[in-house]
This record gives C-alpha cells, structure tokens and sequence, in this order.
C-alpha cells in the first residue's frame, strides 16, 4: 500500500503539491483569524494598526498629502464590483477570440462561485464596519472578510493562474500571477487606509481568496489533463 501511494506522489508534480500545501495554508490563515475575530482577540491590534494609518494630530484624516488619498480610492477602486467585472469581461473575450472556449467559461464559473462565497460568508460572520475613523469610501455590506480584498483576490488570481495555465511561456506566467498579487495587495491595503475595514477584514479576504484561486487552478488543471479545458499554445519557452 505505501509502495502505491509512494508511486503515486512520484507523478505529481511539484507545483501542483506546492498549490495544495498553500490551499491548505491559507484555508487554515482563515479560519484562525476568523476564530481570533469572533472572540474578540483581534480588537486592539485592529485599532492599532488602523490608527498608525491616520494622522496623528487628528485621527479623522488619513497619513499624507490629499493625493495620497486619492491614489488610494483609485487603488480601492481596482477591487470593485464594476472593475472587476470588466476585467473579468475582457478576459473571457480574450479567451473565446483565441478559441478556448473551455478555458472562458471556467473563468466565468471560478469568478462567479467567487462571488457568492464572498457574499455568504460576510451574511455569516455579519462584522460591522469599523466607526473609529470617518470612511474614505462609501460601503453598503457587512465587514468580514473585505469584499474588496477577497474578490480581487479571488478575480486577479484566478485569472493570473488560468491565464498562466494556457501559456508556455515561463516569464509570462511569472508576469502575469506578480502582478495579480501586487494589485490584490494594493486594493487591500487602500482599504485599511480609507478606514472601510479592520486589517483583519483584509487579511481574512486575502486568504480565503487565494485559497479559491488555488482551488480553481488546481481543478482547471485537472481538466486541461483530462482534456476538458484546452492546453497551452504557441511554442514552448525553456
């Protein structure tokens, strides 16, 4: 038997084992800092670290220059539902005009799913919105996870990784999922400093984010071997 499953894991690929050891990293990330929050073990680390973000003389202004302020609703803006949906959009079209089909409707079903799972685990955890310091954006949901910080995890990261998954090119799939990281990060940091959301907020968003996205391109890599979902194309990049 453990002959079996030695040979078994000798045919998995690294990556593929390094994606599933994140999965579960990030899914136990969540869950430990939702069980900090519901306990209420969060609340002056929360506070801490939203202060540091605000003027020190007065609270109700954010650090920095009004420009500042603006290049951070700009940012927090990347995570919203109507970016993130023309992102989404213009992916899928990218996809079908290349003819991979599959592989745009596996977007549409990992971006979809995203969404609903965001939108039941802020009903679930129902956390309010941080009254500390005055808001620097308007919010109408629930605090936890950040729905900005999830979704654009959930959006940038799938798409880095299914994009990546259909090409070849080493530098492009490096490219593409740094710089699906750097704009999640961006969002969630901008909403920490508009005083929208506790730093857990975000951090809870970013985990169980790339935990989806993980999820998503560990199962569009499965299809792609079944073939399900179309394969790279264009010449292979050593």
């Amino acid at each position: 038997m453990f002959s079996s499953i030695r040979t078994r894991l000798s045919t998995v690929e690294a990556s593929v084992l390094a994606a599933i050891g994140l999965l579960g990293a990030s899914l136990w990330l969540f869950i430990s800092i939702a069980g900090a929050v519901v306990e209420g073990e969060t609340t002056a680390w929360d506070r801490r670290l939203l202060l540091a973000l605000r003027n020190a003389a007065d609270p109700a202004m954010s650090w920095g220059p009004p420009w500042v302020q603006e290049m951070a609703r700009d940012f927090t803006a990347l995570g919203g539902v109507a970016v993130l949906t023309l992102m989404t959009l213009a992916v899928i079209g990218y996809l079908l005009l290349a003819g991979k089909r599959n592989a745009a409707i596996a977007v549409f079903v990992a971006v979809a799913g995203g969404l609903i799972l965001s939108t039941l685990l802020k009903h679930g955890f129902n956390r309010a919105r941080p009254d500390l310091v005055p808001h620097g954006s308007v919010v109408y949901t629930t605090s936890f996870p950040s729905g900005h910080s999830m979704m654009s995890a959930i959006t940038y990261l799938t798409l880095g990784a299914m994009l990546a998954r259909v090409e070849n090119s080493i530098r492009i799939k490096i490219y593409l999922l740094t710089v699906a990281a750097f704009l999640t990060i961006l969002v969630g940091v901008s909403r920490v400093y508009l005083g929208v959301h506790w730093p857990t907020d975000v951090a809870a968003g970013w985990a169980v984010g790339a935990a989806w996205a993980l999820l998503c391109s560990l199962v569009m890599r499965r299809l792609q071997r079944r073939g399900k979902v179309e394969p790279p194309s264009g010449p292979k990049e050593k």
